[in-house]
Protein backbone atom coordinates (compact mmCIF):
# COMPACT_ATOMS: atom_id res chain seq x y z
CA UNK A 1 0.00 0.00 0.00
CA UNK A 2 1.46 3.05 -0.76
CA UNK A 3 2.49 6.10 1.45
CA UNK A 4 0.13 8.53 -0.29
CA UNK A 5 -3.05 6.20 0.09
CA UNK A 6 -1.90 5.23 3.63
CA UNK A 7 -1.89 8.90 4.69
CA UNK A 8 -5.30 9.82 2.92
CA UNK A 9 -6.71 6.47 4.65
CA UNK A 10 -5.27 8.30 8.19
CA UNK A 11 -6.71 11.51 7.67
CA UNK A 12 -10.09 10.15 6.79
CA UNK A 13 -9.81 8.59 9.68
CA UNK A 14 -9.18 11.74 12.04
CA UNK A 15 -11.98 13.90 10.02
CA UNK A 16 -14.27 10.94 10.81
CA UNK A 17 -13.24 10.95 14.58
CA UNK A 18 -13.36 15.31 14.74
CA UNK A 19 -16.71 15.52 13.37
CA UNK A 20 -18.68 12.13 15.20
CA UNK A 21 -17.86 11.53 18.84
CA UNK A 22 -19.19 13.76 21.53
CA UNK A 23 -15.66 13.11 23.82
CA UNK A 24 -12.59 11.71 22.78
CA UNK A 25 -9.59 9.85 24.12
CA UNK A 26 -7.18 11.48 21.78
CA UNK A 27 -6.07 14.68 21.00
CA UNK A 28 -5.83 15.94 17.41
CA UNK A 29 -6.73 18.94 15.52
CA UNK A 30 -6.44 19.54 11.79
CA UNK A 31 -5.32 22.77 9.86
CA UNK A 32 -5.15 23.14 6.03
CA UNK A 33 -3.51 26.16 4.95
CA UNK A 34 -3.54 26.23 0.74
CA UNK A 35 -1.68 29.38 -1.32
CA UNK A 36 -3.99 30.96 -3.74
CA UNK A 37 -1.56 32.51 -6.24
CA UNK A 38 -4.31 33.82 -8.50
CA UNK A 39 -6.02 36.16 -5.53
CA UNK A 40 -2.65 36.45 -4.03
CA UNK A 41 -3.88 35.36 -0.38
CA UNK A 42 -3.15 31.92 1.96
CA UNK A 43 -6.26 30.52 2.74
CA UNK A 44 -6.91 28.94 6.19
CA UNK A 45 -9.15 26.51 8.19
CA UNK A 46 -8.84 25.01 11.26
CA UNK A 47 -11.09 22.22 13.01
CA UNK A 48 -10.40 21.97 16.66
CA UNK A 49 -12.67 20.21 19.37
CA UNK A 50 -14.03 22.31 21.47
CA UNK A 51 -13.47 21.26 25.00
CA UNK A 52 -10.46 21.28 24.27
CA UNK A 53 -9.95 24.76 22.86
CA UNK A 54 -12.57 26.16 26.13
CA UNK A 55 -9.92 24.00 28.25
CA UNK A 56 -6.48 25.72 26.75
CA UNK A 57 -8.20 28.93 27.08
CA UNK A 58 -8.74 28.39 30.52
CA UNK A 59 -5.39 26.97 31.51
CA UNK A 60 -3.52 29.57 29.68
CA UNK A 61 -5.41 32.59 30.66
CA UNK A 62 -7.57 31.26 33.63
CA UNK A 63 -10.68 32.88 31.91
CA UNK A 64 -13.53 29.90 31.38
CA UNK A 65 -14.93 30.54 27.70
CA UNK A 66 -18.23 29.07 26.31
CA UNK A 67 -16.84 28.90 22.91
CA UNK A 68 -19.05 26.35 20.83
CA UNK A 69 -21.99 27.34 22.70
CA UNK A 70 -25.31 29.64 23.11
CA UNK A 71 -23.39 31.59 25.93
CA UNK A 72 -20.45 32.01 23.61
CA UNK A 73 -18.89 36.08 23.92
CA UNK A 74 -17.53 37.96 21.81
CA UNK A 75 -14.63 38.58 24.96
CA UNK A 76 -14.55 34.64 24.17
CA UNK A 77 -13.50 34.98 21.08
CA UNK A 78 -10.99 38.00 20.91
CA UNK A 79 -9.13 34.96 23.39
CA UNK A 80 -9.21 32.44 21.10
CA UNK A 81 -8.00 34.52 18.30
CA UNK A 82 -5.31 36.36 20.79
CA UNK A 83 -3.72 32.08 21.65
CA UNK A 84 -4.15 31.64 17.75
CA UNK A 85 -2.13 34.57 16.82
CA UNK A 86 0.47 33.23 19.94
CA UNK A 87 0.35 29.72 18.56
CA UNK A 88 -0.37 29.81 14.60
CA UNK A 89 2.45 31.74 13.02
CA UNK A 90 2.72 31.95 9.48
CA UNK A 91 6.23 33.70 7.82
CA UNK A 92 6.41 33.98 4.50
CA UNK A 93 10.09 34.83 2.68
CA UNK A 94 10.77 35.06 6.10
CA UNK A 95 8.50 37.83 7.36
CA UNK A 96 5.57 37.16 10.36
CA UNK A 97 2.35 37.80 8.21
CA UNK A 98 -0.97 38.97 10.23
CA UNK A 99 -3.91 35.90 10.32
CA UNK A 100 -6.89 37.58 9.51
CA UNK A 101 -10.29 36.31 11.00
CA UNK A 102 -12.92 35.70 8.71
CA UNK A 103 -15.91 33.31 10.56
CA UNK A 104 -16.25 30.54 12.51
CA UNK A 105 -19.15 27.60 12.68
CA UNK A 106 -19.72 24.55 14.52
CA UNK A 107 -19.90 20.99 13.29
CA UNK A 108 -21.11 18.58 15.89
CA UNK A 109 -18.39 19.13 18.33
CA UNK A 110 -15.50 20.61 16.49
CA UNK A 111 -15.22 24.40 16.33
CA UNK A 112 -14.05 25.55 13.06
CA UNK A 113 -12.49 28.57 11.60
CA UNK A 114 -11.79 30.47 8.91
CA UNK A 115 -8.83 32.84 8.13
CA UNK A 116 -6.66 34.18 5.60
CA UNK A 117 -3.11 35.88 4.72
CA UNK A 118 -3.70 39.17 1.83
CA UNK A 119 -1.65 40.07 -0.38
CA UNK A 120 1.11 37.53 -0.62
CA UNK A 121 2.79 37.56 -4.03
CA UNK A 122 6.26 35.67 -4.71
CA UNK A 123 6.35 33.15 -2.02
CA UNK A 124 9.65 31.60 -1.79
CA UNK A 125 9.60 30.33 1.58
CA UNK A 126 6.21 29.45 3.75
CA UNK A 127 6.82 28.55 7.42
CA UNK A 128 4.09 27.43 9.50
CA UNK A 129 4.69 26.96 13.18
CA UNK A 130 1.92 26.00 15.07
CA UNK A 131 2.18 24.70 18.60
CA UNK A 132 -1.61 25.23 19.45
CA UNK A 133 -3.25 22.79 22.32
CA UNK A 134 0.60 21.52 23.34
CA UNK A 135 -0.13 23.02 26.86
CA UNK A 136 -3.20 20.81 27.31
CA UNK A 137 -2.13 17.27 26.48
CA UNK A 138 1.63 15.63 25.49
CA UNK A 139 -0.45 13.81 23.77
CA UNK A 140 -1.73 16.52 21.65
CA UNK A 141 -1.06 15.99 17.10
CA UNK A 142 -2.00 19.00 14.70
CA UNK A 143 -2.06 17.49 11.67
CA UNK A 144 -1.14 20.14 8.92
CA UNK A 145 -2.71 19.94 5.05
CA UNK A 146 -0.92 22.15 2.91
CA UNK A 147 -1.14 23.34 -0.18
CA UNK A 148 1.12 25.28 -2.33
CA UNK A 149 2.13 25.95 -5.47
CA UNK A 150 -0.07 22.65 -6.64
CA UNK A 151 2.07 20.87 -4.29
CA UNK A 152 0.01 19.00 -1.24
CA UNK A 153 1.59 17.55 1.85
CA UNK A 154 0.10 16.13 4.75
CA UNK A 155 2.65 16.31 7.88
CA UNK A 156 2.00 15.67 11.64
CA UNK A 157 3.27 17.77 14.15
CA UNK A 158 4.37 17.81 17.83
CA UNK A 159 5.10 18.75 20.66
CA UNK A 160 8.83 18.35 19.82
CA UNK A 161 8.36 18.94 15.72
CA UNK A 162 5.36 21.93 15.74
CA UNK A 163 6.88 23.58 12.25
CA UNK A 164 7.03 22.84 8.73
CA UNK A 165 8.85 24.89 5.93
CA UNK A 166 8.27 25.03 2.50
CA UNK A 167 10.91 26.18 -0.06
CA UNK A 168 9.65 27.15 -3.60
Amino acid sequence: MSTKIKRSGLLLLFIFALSSFSTHDFYVSIYQVNYNESAKRIEITSRIFIDDLNSVLFKKYNVKTQLGNAKQTIADMDLFKKYLSDNFIIKINNETKKINFISSEIEANVFICYFNIKAVSNAKSIEIKNSCLFELSNQQQNILQTTFYGKKESNLLTKSNYSFLFNK
